[in-house]
C-alpha cells in the first residue's frame, strides 16, 4: 500500500509539472485572479532550453540533498568505477539517455501535432512497460492488472477531447514520436527496476538527472534560441517550480518501482493526464466536459481498484482454501 502512495503522490507532481508547462508555453488566468503566460512558443528549441533550466535546478538540488535521503549515495557512485559493477554503471548511464530521449521524442511530437494526442500517444507507455516486465523478468501480468490498465487508458482517452480532430493528413513524424516516446519511457522504467535489484534509487536518479543536463546542453548547441527575445524573470520562477516538482516526481518514482514494480507503477502513472485535466480545471480554468469529467472518474476508480489487488489476491486465496 506504501508504495501506491508513493507513485500516486509522485503522478500527481508530474500533474503539476504538466501545468506549469502548459502556463510557460500559453497564456492562462491562474486561480481565477490573474492573466499570465505564454513566455515562450513551443518549438523544439524552447523545450531544449526548458529542459535544460529545471535541471540546473533539479541536479544541484539533488547533489545537496542525496545523502540525506540515502546515505551512501557518494560510496555507491564511486563503486560505478570498479570493474565488477560495469554493467550497473552501463544501466545507470543507459538511463540518463533514456529520460533524455523520452523527454525529447514527447517534444517533437507536442511541436508537431495537437498537444492533447501527443499526451495521449505517450501515455500507453503501460502496455510496452507490461510487455518489456513479461520479457526481461518473466513476470505475466495478471488479468485483474490488464483490465485496471485498459480501464486506465479508457478513461485516459476520454479526458482527451481533442483525440477526434486528428485528421488524416497530420504529421506522421509527430505521431511516430509520441509513441517512440511512450516506448522509451517504458524502457526507462524497466531498466530502472532491473537497476534497483543491486542499485539505489537516489543515486540513480541523480545519474538520469545529469546526464539529462548534458544533453540538453549539447542539443542547444545544435538548435540554439534567441536569448535576447526571452523574458527571463518567468521562465526561471517557472524552471524553478517545474525543477522542485520533477525532481519529487522522479524521485518517488523511481522509489515506488523498487517497491511495486514497474508495471503497477506504470498502471498508476497512466492516471497522469486525467489529474492533469482536473488540475487545469482547478489552476488555469481549462474547461472541463461531461466526458472528461466520466474519464477522470474511470481512471479515479480503476486505480482505487489496483490499489486494493493484494486484498482482492487474498480474498481468493483464502476462499480456495476454505472450499
Amino acid at each position: 500500500m506504501l508504495g501506491f502512495l508513493i507513485v500516486l503522490l509522485a503522478s500527481f507532481c508530474f500533474c503539476f509539472q504538466n501545468v506549469i508547462v502548459r502556463i510557460l508555453f500559453n497564456e492562462h488566468i491562474l486561480l481565477g485572479l490573474f492573466q499570465t503566460g505564454g513566455f515562450v512558443s513551443p518549438t523544439l528549441q524552447n523545450s531544449f532550453l526548458l529542459m535544460l533550466m529545471r535541471m540546473l535546478v533539479a541536479v544541484p538540488l539533488m547533489t545537496a540533498l542525496a545523502s540525506r535521503f540515502y546515505a551512501p549515495t557518494w560510496r555507491d557512485m564511486g563503486q560505478l568505477r570498479e570493474q565488477k559493477h560495469r554493467g550497473l554503471l552501463l544501466r545507470a548511464v543507459g538511463g540518463g539517455v533514456l529520460m533524455f530521449l523520452y523527454l525529447a521524442l514527447l517534444y517533437v511530437a507536442i511541436g508537431s501535432i495537437p498537444t492533447a494526442i501527443a499526451i495521449a500517444l505517450f501515455f500507453t507507455y503501460p502496455v510496452f512497460t507490461a510487455l518489456f516486465s513479461w520479457g526481461l523478468f518473466g513476470k505475466r501480468p495478471t488479468y485483474f492488472r490488464w483490465g485496471v490498465m485498459g480501464l486506465v487508458l479508457l478513461g485516459s482517452y476520454l479526458t482527451l477531447p481533442q483525440i477526434g480532430e486528428l485528421a488524416a493528413g497530420q504529421n506522421a513524424v509527430g505521431i511516430l514520436c509520441g509513441i517512440s516516446a511512450g516506448i522509451t519511457y517504458a524502457l526507462y522504467t524497466v531498466n530502472a527496476q532491473k537497476s534497483f535489484e543491486r542499485f539505489h534509487p537516489v543515486p540513480f536518479t541523480w545519474m538520469s538527472f545529469a546526464i539529462t543536463l548534458g544533453l540538453a546542453a549539447v542539443s542547444l548547441l545544435f538548435w540554439p534560441v534567441q536569448i535576447s527575445q526571452l523574458d527571463w524573470l518567468p521562465l526561471w520562477i517557472g524552471g524553478f517550480l517545474s525543477a522542485m516538482f520533477t525532481f519529487t516526481a522522479h524521485l518517488l518514482n523511481n522509489i515506488g518501482i523498487r517497491t511495486i514494480g514497474a508495471t503497477a507503477a506504470a498502471t498508476i502513472g497512466a492516471s497522469n493526464p486525467a489529474f492533469t485535466v482536473i488540475l487545469a480545471w482547478l489552476t488555469i480554468q481549462e474547461r472541463l466536459q461531461g466526458i472528461q469529467v466520466v474519464g477522470a472518474l474511470i481512471v479515479t476508480l480503476s486505480v482505487a481498484l489496483l490499489s486494493q489487488e493484494n486484498r482482492f489476491s487474498l480474498l481468493r486465496k483464502a476462499k480456495d482454501r476454505l472450499e
